[in-house]
């Protein structure tokens, strides 16, 4: 596997989210054009069963990306978008998508 596509446990990157969220979606389109490598964790669609958002962000709603490397947990996609492209918008990085 080429260091672009870390396996999934060395991902630094996670994100929550859930099949056919819009708001999940965008942050996966921004990290994929961004170049940035991520591992999904999809979990269930009704609110109230994402006790496994909740253990991470506090919160049951995605998306929501952990960024391990950094020490982040950030909920909201306007936010998480904005967070990318900060810190991860200059790295050139190329072939980036989930992992």
């Amino acid at each position: 596997m080429s260091a672009a596509h870390p396996p999934k446990e060395e991902s630094a990157l996670v994100l929550y989210r859930h099949v056919g969220c819009p708001y999940c979606e965008r942050v996966v389109r921004v990290a994929a054009d961004l170049g940035v490598p991520f591992h999904s964790r999809f979990v269930v669609p009704t609110h109230s069963l994402r006790d496994a958002v909740r253990r991470v962000s506090g919160q049951r709603a995605v998306p929501v990306l952990v960024d391990r490397e950094h020490g982040i947990t950030m909920s909201e996609s306007a936010n998480i978008v904005a967070y990318l492209e900060r810190t991860y918008g200059d790295t050139g990085a190329t072939g980036g998508g989930e992992s």
